[in-house]
C-alpha cells in the first residue's frame, strides 16, 4: 500500500573529510557523480568552528541537494564525533557534527560515518567478509559482512610493528620518512597481517596514496578510486533510517 510519501530524488551532498584535503560533490543514490569534485586544503589547527566554516566554503558552489553524507576520519557514532586523531580529540570529542553542519547548510538531513566506511559503501560487492583499507594521512579501515557494516575498529592506532601503529607504519609521514620502496614493503606486510587476522574474502584499498602501490597485489585485493569516498555518500542514504543519524 502506498503511503503517499515520495522519496527525495534530489542529489546527495557527499563530503569527504581528510587529514590533507576536504572534498565534496553531488552524487546520486547509486553513487554516480553528478557534479565536479570540489576540494580545498584541510586547515590547521582545525577545531570544530574552523572545520564548519571551511566545509561551508567548500560546498558553496554545489546546489540543489536534499541530503548530506559526511565521512570523517575517526570514530563517530549517532551523528557525533568520538575521536579525531588528525584534529585533536580533546576539542572534538562528542561534537554533534551531523547536526551542526545540517544547521549551517539550511537544516538539510545529514548522516555521518567513518570516512573509510563511507568509501567502502561504494566499493564492496555485498557478499562475504569485505575489508576496506584507506592509505592517506593515516590508515583507515571499514569491515563489512554480506554488505552489512560491522562495528568500527580503530586499527590505525593498534601496534603493527614494534611500537609503531598502522598510522606510523603506512601513513603519509611514513611514506615521506621511509621512501616509496620501503613504504611499499610495509603496505605488503600490512596486507598479510590483515589477511591472517580477519581472513577476509576481499580487500579494497583506497585513499590518496593507494596509487603509489607498485607491487603485484593478491588476487582478492582491489584498488579503488579516490572518488569512492564521495560516491559512498549516495549509498549511505540507502541504509536504514538510523544509519549514521543522530539519536
Amino acid at each position: 500500500m502506498s503511503t503517499g510519501r515520495k522519496t527525495d530524488q534530489r542529489p546527495v551532498l557527499a563530503i569527504d573529510i581528510g587529514g590533507t584535503g576536504l572534498k565534496a560533490a553531488l552524487v546520486s543514490l547509486d553513487g554516480q557523480m553528478l557534479s565536479e569534485r570540489q576540494r580545498i586544503p584541510t586547515p590547521y589547527p582545525c577545531p570544530p568552528p574552523i572545520m564548519i566554516e571551511a566545509l561551508a566554503r567548500l560546498v558553496r558552489p554545489l546546489k540543489g541537494y536534499g541530503r548530506i553524507a559526511i565521512g570523517f576520519p575517526g570514530v563517530v557514532r549517532d551523528g557525533r564525533v568520538l575521536t579525531a586523531p588528525h584534529y585533536g580529540t580533546d576539542v572534538w570529542h562528542d561534537f554533534p557534527l551531523a547536526r551542526t553542519l545540517s544547521e549551517e547548510l539550511g537544516r538539510k538531513p545529514a548522516r555521518l560515518i567513518n570516512d573509510a566506511e563511507m568509501q567502502g559503501l561504494a566499493a564492496i560487492s555485498g557478499s562475504g567478509l569485505e575489508l576496506v583499507l584507506t592509505l592517506g594521512t593515516g590508515a583507515g579501515t571499514g569491515l563489512f559482512r554480506d554488505g552489512e557494516l560491522m562495528p568500527h575498529m580503530e586499527l590505525a592506532h593498534h601496534p603493527v610493528h614494534k611500537s609503531k601503529t598502522y598510522n606510523d607504519y603506512v601513513g603519509k609521514e611514513a611514506l615521506k620518512r621511509s621512501g616509496k620502496k620501503r613504504w611499499n614493503r610495509h603496505v605488503a606486510r600490512v596486507i598479510d597481517i590483515l589477511s591472517a587476522l580477519l581472513n577476509y574474502d576481499r580487500l579494497y584499498i583506497g585513499g590518496g596514496n593507494a596509487h603509489k602501490i607498485n607491487f603485484e597485489l593478491p588476487a582478492n585485493v582491489t584498488l579503488v578510486t579516490n572518488d569512492a569516498g564521495l560516491e559512498g555518500g549516495g549509498f549511505l542514504w540507502r541504509q536504514p533510517a538510523s544509519f549514521g543519524a543522530e539519536r
